[in-house]
């Protein structure tokens, strides 16, 4: 097949320093998407674009790979392709048509287009639509057994055809030998020289060829740019586009979010992509010199966990990098810590942490612990997303084990060793506590319950299990997922209730009365627990939370000498603030924390056994301290709201929300306005206000905190109210 673009159609403006089809479109030209379109069928070598009068500066553009045809005088479309007759020579076969200036369309539609033209063997194939909105395109006419007869411009269509709802949307698929003999039969006959490519539609029929139709179900893609109004919706569609959920997937393609890459099993998350990912990391590791520090492996008991670890050891023993593959399932906290005990650039953990059981995913870490920051994931990603199945080199696994490149082994008592040299093991066993556990079916159940049996606490664990379906639900430790643990707590008559996510980094706590204790509460507890009541142990130092975490926090470290810094969300900005500021606590609302001296990740092992601790060494109930943290930083409530989010909401709420001017929301002054990560107003008494699409679900997070609840949600109110919430949902 060979392809042919109409790229000399007549700038709109009259008055342009650059051709209109190289009007720039987002990161792009115009032009740019339609040859990025007909390059996903057809070789360089096979593509002629068609130019006009100033066909140099396309040329210029796009470089001398392709074929350029000038159409001296704009007499049509079909003129247009009849210029490329004699740069085609004898070829006889099919030929792909696209407009120029039409860069939304799908590559799906394409596609289609030409599968339907080759199965229904046609003589000539377009692409359809149903539109109702009046469009100056082509309206398709069908006999009484839907097939196609005619196509009439809508300047010559009749007010009946003109109502007619399937348009011409400007792509085809074409046979030369029918196509050329009908637009030079049209040339002869037309005597102002002039044809319309559509005509040659009704002369093809006439002459007894096929005409066959793909249609598109999506209105947006056959938008035509021909005014700077089209330029602008279609940079909005294109920019929506970008945000529709599973879009990366759908496309085969890697991408890193805010805690690694995550995907559908099956749809994005396949062992050809963990093969590409795992080659771009090799790629990496040996242009640096480093293979022979190697790589850690490990996984959670979620479907297909085992095998990519699998797969991940043998494109790494490939390429002579040596592996630590560890022997059983794990949480990530303990694949964090190995990463950092055995001296490995990296570690991978295979996990998909809360997310629901449909997905799975990778965390990377690096030799300290930490997640790469976004610079070094863009870069993996785009490595591994341009790589093949030839690119990958691998070697069986059992092959590796038997040279000694890769090696299983078992870090769970090094680790279980690492948490109890920071945690007073002797003041926990005198204290008696009796203690619920909730892995939620995850990796955390083993070591939390070692670290616990031997400091002597009376341990009742649910949700123990291995269910890679976690019941049901999502292995996330929110509220609504811990009634049985509540139960528990209070008909058991236990001190404390402690559940995890699903591999261990996150952690939810319920006091002794059966109370869910937020996230926001307990590293309010800890933080001051760490600073002012660990006795010997008490340290300096200051706490980095990310935007979406209490402000209590610094009132809290201002009240104790300290700096509370503020970080984007995700915990890689947690670790590099840690690093950094040499921070005694970092934490987020979403359940994540750690402290100086562990490991630069979440884990919620080391949290648990950490609050265990506190309530061995004070003695006192979590009300209890947290009255006396109140009375230090005074009370401010958060509340929250999400709400599903459309790709449409994802272009239009930023663009609005930096275009506003706001002094006051809900009666509270405004300070400041960031759009670093979503948009944060900044009020007057610690009072907040943060809109953030999620970067792992469809949702648009509106978070705010204010003295009261109600005040927090008048926040909340406000900021659906100004981003017109109803008209975008």
């Amino acid at each position: 097949m060979k392809a042919i673009i109409l790229a000399a159609g007549r700038d709109p403006d009259g008055d342009r320093s650059y051709p209109w089809v190289l009007q720039p479109l987002g990161e792009k030209r115009i032009l740019d998407y339609v040859v990025d379109l007909a390059l996903r069928v057809v070789r360089p070598e096979d593509l002629f674009i068609v130019v006009g009068a100033r066909g140099a500066e396309v040329r210029a553009h796009l470089g001398d790979t392709y074929h350029y045809v000038e159409q001296k005088e704009p007499l049509g479309t079909g003129h247009a392709v009849l210029q490329a007759r004699p740069a085609l020579g004898d070829y006889e076969g099919d030929l792909l048509i696209l407009y120029g200036d039409t860069p939304l369309l799908r590559d799906s539609s394409v596609r289609g287009l030409i599968t339907r033209h080759r199965l229904k063997r046609a003589c000539l194939t377009l692409l359809t639509v149903i539109s109702t909105q009046r469009l100056p395109y082509g309206r398709i006419i069908r006999d009484e057994h839907g097939q196609i007869i005619d196509v009439i411009e809508e300047v010559d269509a009749s007010p009946q055809e003109q109502e007619i709802t399937e348009l011409n949307v400007g792509a085809y698929v074409v046979q030369t030998k029918s196509l050329f003999p009908a637009l030079e039969h049209l040339a002869q006959t037309n005597p102002n020289g002039e044809v319309r490519l559509t005509d040659s539609v009704r002369h093809i029929i006439r002459s007894g060829g096929t005409v066959a139709s793909y249609r598109t179900v999506d209105q947006e893609e056959i938008l035509g740019i021909n005014t700077p109004e089209d330029l602008g919706q279609a940079l909005f569609i294109l920019q929506k586009r970008l945000m529709r959920p599973r879009r990366h997937e759908e496309e085969n393609q890697i991408r890193f979010g805010t805690g690694g890459w995550r995907a559908i099993i099956g749809e994005g998350f396949t062992l050809h992509n963990v093969r590409r990912l795992c080659q771009a990391l090799a790629n990496d590791i040996a242009r640096h010199d480093r293979e022979e520090a190697g790589v850690l492996i490990g996984y959670d008991r979620r479907f297909l966990s085992d095998a990519a670890a699998h797969a991940a050891a043998e494109v790494f023993a490939g390429n002579n990098i040596p592996v630590i593959l560890l022997s059983e399932a794990a949480p990530t906290p303990l694949i964090t810590y190995a990463t950092c005990a055995s001296g490995s650039v990296y570690g991978l953990a295979f996990t998909a942490s809360h997310n629901p059981p449909q997905w799975n995913g990778l965390k990377v870490f690096l030799a300290d612990g930490a997640l790469p920051l976004d610079e070094q994931t863009k870069a993996i990603e785009a490595e591994a997303n341009a790589l093949t199945t030839n690119d990958v080199v691998k070697i069986e696994l059992d092959l590796a084990k038997q040279s000694g490149v890769v090696r299983v082994v078992d870090y769970t008592n090094a680790y279980v060793d690492a948490v109890e040299s920071l945690i007073d093991m002797q003041v926990i066993r005198d204290a008696g506590l009796r203690v619920v556990l909730d892995p939620m079916y995850g990796t955390g159940q083993v070591t939390l319950e070692i670290i616990l049996t031997e400091a002597r606490c009376r341990v009742t664990t649910i949700h123990g299990r291995h269910d890679p379906l976690f019941g049901g639900r999502s292995p996330a430790p929110d509220l609504h997922a811990l009634g049985l643990l509540i139960a528990n707590v209070r008909e058991g008559g236990y001190h404390l209730g402690l559940a995890m996510d699903g591999d261990a980094d996150r952690i939810a706590i319920v006091d002794d009365r059966g109370e869910y204790i937020s996230t926001n509460d307990l590293l309010l507890l800890l933080y001051y627990y760490l600073h002012e009541l660990r006795d010997e142990r008490s340290q300096r130092g200051g706490v980095v939370r990310n935007l979406a975490t209490t402000h209590l926090l610094d009132r809290l470290a201002e009240h104790l000498g300290e700096t509370c810094y503020e970080v984007p969300v995700g915990f890689k900005h947690i670790a590099a603030a840690m690093k950094t500021y040499d921070i005694l606590l970092g934490g987020e609302s979403s359940g994540g924390l750690t402290i100086r001296g562990h490991i630069l990740g979440k884990d919620g092992i080391f949290a648990c056994a950490l609050v265990v601790e506190m309530l061995a060494r004070t003695r006192r109930t979590i009300a209890d301290l947290l009255e006396e943290v109140y009375s230090i930083t005074g009370r401010l409530v958060a509340a929250d709201e999400n709400v599903p989010a459309t790709p449409e909401m994802r272009v239009a709420v930023p663009r609005l929300l930096a275009s506003m001017s706001v002094d006051e929301i809900a009666g509270h002054r405004v300070q400041r306005v960031s759009h670093v990560d979503g948009t944060k107003f900044y009020l007057e008494n610690d009072h907040w206000l943060l809109l953030r699409f999620s970067g792992t679900e469809p949702l648009l997070r509106i978070m705010a905190e204010a003295d009261t609840e109600e005040e927090a949600r008048e926040l909340i109110a406000w900021a659906k109210r100004a981003i017109r919430i109803d008209e975008l949902i």
